[in-house]
């Protein structure tokens, strides 16, 4: 799905069912971002093609005793946000998230229920961007950065009020060398049930190194 990836879905549930998690979330690079499909096919064409991943690994994950939750990473200019609270019909509903400035579709989605975390804010690219008046948490720990982006990360989330959150950005499965996520002492329910955990402080970051 993301050109990034190097592990298919189910290689991914495989390992995290290994590990004994209760759910994941798959957060595939939106149409906006590193995707493996053609830009220039129809919107439905593409949100069709988008969806599938996850839409696989939720009847995998049936079978495997895994829950598979849905998430989106919608990209501008290698500045990334996790987008939590918003299905596939959402999407088919507004094209016209595509002409709009990154900011302006971020308030919309968040004006329409969606949950919204940057990503990796401080990861070391040509431009740092942050947007903290358009998002609702940070990424403060990020299994693929350094520990210097991630302090500064936990940093910008203190100082601006924003929800600290952690991921695993995990692209290649079994071989990750480290973990990060949010935890909770009850199982969510759906996409849902976790934006209300997390709103209310119900759930925490945690991350994991098996070196």
């Amino acid at each position: 799905m993301s050109k990034c990836a190097k592990a298919d879905v189910k290689e991914s549930l495989e390992f995290y069912k290994k590990l004994e998690y209760a759910g994941v979330f798959i957060t595939n690079h939106f149409l906006d971002g590193n995707i493996n499909y053609d830009k220039a096919a129809p919107y439905e064409e593409r949100i069709e093609f988008y969806f599938s991943d996850y839409e696989e690994g939720a009847e995998i994950g049936k079978n495997m005793g895994i829950s598979v939750f849905l998430g989106v990473e919608s990209s501008y200019k290698g500045t990334d946000f996790l987008i939590y609270g918003l299905d596939k019909a959402w999407f088919l509903k507004h094209p016209e998230i595509e002409a709009m400035k990154k900011s302006q579709m971020l308030t919309f989605m968040a004006e329409e229920g969606a949950f919204i975390v940057q990503a990796h804010p401080f990861r070391d690219i040509d431009h740092i961007r942050l947007f903290p008046r358009h998002v609702h948490g940070v990424e403060i720990y990020n299994a693929g950065r350094t520990e210097f982006e991630n302090s500064m990360a936990e940093h910008y989330a203190k100082h601006y009020g924003l929800i600290p959150f952690a991921g695993s950005d995990n692209h290649v499965a079994e071989k990750q060398a480290s973990l990060g996520g949010m935890q909770s002492e009850t199982p969510i329910l759906d996409e849902l049930d976790f934006i209300r955990q997390v709103k209310n402080g119900e759930m925490t970051p945690f991350h994991h190194d098996f070196g």
